[in-house]
């Protein structure tokens, strides 16, 4: 049989462009290797309980802003969505001192006005800045040529200069990329991506109860009622060229199944690694990609715990640091300076936690000794490593939740080398290619490649997050349908 468009990879990327794409009448097959759809939004269950993998929380979830916009035509709206606490989503722990985050942006800026009343000015401007990337966030859609959206202020300048230039008290800079390890600070990171993540955040913050898979089963439930498939334990092997384009997917070494396009939802080294022989892609254009930096990587602790933690209704970022902007250098492999505490949703209306995830960013080369090893199967060095990152990541934030290390009843470890395996992530990276804005052209990709009908999709592109995906999967979408198509199914016009 063939197919219209075959989608390589089910992460949310994929299946949102399977949706769309279906929703259009197209005739669609999303091929995913892995025994579980849905890539960061996998859960897994150990013991009774279920742990997320990547998905944690979300921003702009409200109704009438951008991700509700964007999941209410996905109809993701009826799932069970949590709204964390307004008067405090995310609390930033500063070495030892607290600092909350009020949802809302009006609120947001008073909040930290009462404790910085030198920089309510500042405050201003910061909030100012954000808001406009916030609320011009579909105007990307307006825009015909992607190199003069690329070089708007946000995108040629970077947002460690932006809160050098507007905030002038270093605490309060810090403060206020507290939130920010959900993506990788460096000096280039441009400062549309810092501004849209964080002030989708600031706008609302919402978790899932039940976990993010839920997400992934959805998309894909709807792909097949509209007549699309959704194949699990499909690898793709290889990616045929015949005439100048690709003709067919090898699957499992021995299916071939042809398709008019392809997109793929996998990192753009591991989509051109799948074409063996090609006349189109040369080698300039494949060492370039390749040579493009990824972000680092996370270790995530899963833990399930024995009653006695009370939940909270938002997320705790704890840093030891007096510059949070130098953590993407930290020595991760014998320090943790850094680390997210995630609270998953607790049935029933529980007041106790039944189980948190901490995350703390880590290097690939901290990991890469162990690469080609199987999942279970690294050795002892490995599985003592990880006991010493699990401690180092109990001892910080046990300083500030009481009781933590007494409540641990069992605990599932990652590191970069889990990701890579069980969600093809390139490295293990946690948030894609590292975008740079002194080299926009180089690291904010576009949909498309040298081959016509291979097409790109995922937080590889221009942005990562669940946000961000789901953006970048329209511009997918619009190569085969057309922008002024993509506009109408989101009531733009």
């Amino acid at each position: 049989m063939k197919y219209d468009v075959i989608i390589i990879g089910s992460g949310l990327g994929g299946l949102e462009c399977g949706y769309t794409l279906s929703k259009c009448g197209m005739n669609v097959c999303v091929l995913e290797q892995g025994d579980a759809l849905g890539g960061c939004l996998q859960t897994f269950k150990r013991k009774g309980t279920e742990f997320d993998t990547g998905f944690h929380y979300v921003g702009a979830l409200d109704e009438g802003q951008s991700l509700w916009r964007l999941f209410d035509f996905f109809q993701l709206m009826d799932l069970p969505w949590h709204r964390l606490d307004k008067e405090c989503f995310d609390e930033i722990i500063l070495n030892g001192e607290q600092f909350k985050f009020v949802s809302g942006r009006a609120e947001f800026e008073k909040e930290l006005a009462s404790r910085f009343p030198k920089q309510k000015d500042n405050l201003k401007k910061y909030m100012s800045t954000l808001a406009d990337v916030g609320d011009n966030i579909f105007k990307s859609f307006d825009t015909a040529d992607a190199v003069d959206f690329y070089q708007k202020p946000a995108f040629v300048n970077s947002a460690y200069d932006f809160l050098n230039e507007t905030i002038t008290d270093e605490k309060l800079r810090n403060v206020l990329a507290g939130t920010s390890l959900k993506m990788e600070l460096h000096a280039n990171l441009p400062l549309y991506v810092y501004a849209q993540i964080n002030d989708s955040f600031i706008q609302s913050a919402w978790r899932i109860e039940g976990g993010g898979q839920q997400i992934a089963e959805c998309l894909a439930n709807s792909i097949r009622q509209m007549g699309g498939t959704v194949r699990t334990k499909a690898k793709v092997t290889e990616l045929v060229e015949k005439e100048g384009k690709l003709s067919c997917a090898v699957v499992n070494g021995e299916e071939h199944m042809e398709a008019d396009t392809f997109i793929s939802n996998a990192h753009p080294v591991a989509t051109l690694d799948m074409v063996k022989e090609s006349q189109v892609l040369k080698k300039i254009y494949r060492k370039r990609i390749a040579g493009i930096p990824n972000t680092f990587g996370m270790f995530t602790a899963n833990i399930k715990l024995k009653e006695g933690i009370p939940y909270l209704n938002r997320n705790q970022f704890i840093y030891e640091t007096n510059n949070i902007w130098d953590y993407a250098s930290f020595d991760t492999r014998h320090h943790t300076d850094a680390a997210l505490v995630s609270y998953q949703v607790p049935t029933g209306n529980s007041p106790y936690a039944t189980n948190i995830d901490i995350l703390t960013p880590m290097n690939w080369r901290d990991v890469e000794q162990w690469a080609g090893t199987k999942v279970m199967r690294r050795g002892e060095e490995y599985e003592t490593f990880k006991k010493q990152k699990l401690q180092q990541c109990i001892s910080l934030v046990s300083k500030h939740i009481k009781g933590l290390e007494d409540c641990v009843e069992n605990v599932y470890t990652s590191t970069p080398l889990s990701y890579a395996d069980y969600t093809s992530t390139y490295e293990g990276s946690a948030y894609g290619i590292k975008k740079d804005y002194q080299k926009l052209v180089f690291t904010m990709l576009t949909p498309r490649t040298p081959l016509p009908n291979l097409l790109l999709t995922g937080q590889n592109l221009n942005l990562h997050g669940v946000l961000g995906v789901s953006m970048t999967s329209f511009f997918t979408c619009a190569e085969i349908l057309g922008m002024d198509k993509i506009k109408d199914l989101l009531k733009l016009r």
